[in-house]
């Protein structure tokens, strides 16, 4: 049995379907990417995992007990952090975490330890007396992450937990997210941060207007999103010279003319080069296509220093799953 099933999900604002018959499952020590624009239904139906909505319709069982049936009973199981929090006044990261712990009804010695050990994995130790609103977005961030893992949660659900924060910051979420998982606690993560999912996640649900389109493995929903384009995308990059800018711009002029040019557009110091193929080309059509231009770089005399495909990610393959939808 899955830690986590939902079942025909759906929730109805009068007139507005938010969510629409939305279906999923997650093991324990999974993390779940829930990819949609925003809009898309992914904050209400964390709310409603979280027990703080109730559906329309559907069921959510976690550890086969029904969230909506008997909420009480699953809330100790389940820790949330939503897309916005808040922080006290003149209050203290080690109080702030203090006092969400009593109210998680922890106790004493078991509290105080607990309240230790969240800081101590979350890198809080040093800032433990250091006011909550002194803190950088990125501390705020692992405070919020700490109040949410106090009572020792099976279910983490995180509404945009990178919004906000930068590189650094965001490379040390996903490390405290991957080794939570290895905890054995399964991690729902809400994003419209497609690169950010992508790095942490093993699986992904993509929703928008409220409908499920797609949902599997991060792999093969990205194998399955290259097989459904005709287009093969490459990356261009150019000796560095006194010429630079000069040459890019004429490196691109030229690309612009080749048969099976789609569209060039500039990344950088790169170029980003789409290459239309026939319907039904394969690995070696495109191989043969991207050979032929190659070619035809070296002999208009541009110092090509790298020439590679360009790796697909998980933007393509909801761009590729979403295209046609309309409301």
């Amino acid at each position: 049995m899955s830690l986590l099933e939902v079942k025909g999900l759906r929730r109805d604002y009068g007139k507005l379907r938010a969510v629409d018959d939305v279906t999923f499952s997650l093991e324990a020590g999974g993390i779940l990417g829930f990819i949609g624009p925003n809009g898309a239904g992914k904050s209400t139906t964390l709310r409603i995992l979280a027990t703080l909505d109730v559906p329309t319709a559907g069921e959510v069982l976690l550890e086969g007990r029904s969230l909506v049936d008997a909420p009480d009973k699953a809330r100790p199981l389940l820790g949330y952090m939503p897309d916005r929090y808040g922080t006290y006044d003149d209050v203290t990261v080690r109080e702030f975490l203090d006092f969400f712990a009593r109210a998680y009804g922890l106790k004493g010695a078991q509290r105080r330890q607990r309240v230790d050990s969240v800081m101590e994995f979350t890198g809080l130790g040093p800032l433990a007396e250091k006011l909550t609103t002194e803190l950088s977005k990125g501390m705020r961030q692992r405070v919020a992450l700490g109040r949410t893992l106090l009572h020792d949660p099976r279910l983490l659900l995180l509404d945009e937990p990178a919004d906000g924060l930068d590189p650094r910051a965001r490379i040390e979420l996903r490390e405290l997210l991957r080794a939570l998982a290895d905890q054995g606690k399964a991690v729902i993560i809400s994003s419209h941060i497609l690169t950010e999912l992508a790095e942490i996640c093993d699986s992904c649900v993509i929703i928008e207007q409220g409908r499920l389109l797609a949902q599997g493995r991060v792999e093969d929903l990205l194998r399955a999103s290259g097989d459904a384009s005709q287009v093969t995308e490459l990356v261009v990059r150019l000796a560095a010279g006194a010429e630079g800018e000069s040459m890019g711009a004429r490196a691109e002029r030229m690309l612009l003319e080749q048969p099976r040019v789609k569209d060039v557009t500039r990344e950088g110091s790169a170029l980003r080069v789409r290459l239309e193929l026939e319907p039904g080309a394969g690995p070696m059509q495109a191989e043969a296509a991207a050979a032929v231009l190659l070619a035809a770089l070296v002999a208009q005399g541009l110092p090509v220093c790298a020439f590679s495909p360009r790796e697909r990610n998980l933007e393509d393959a909801f761009m590729t799953v979403t295209k046609g939808r309309v409301a």
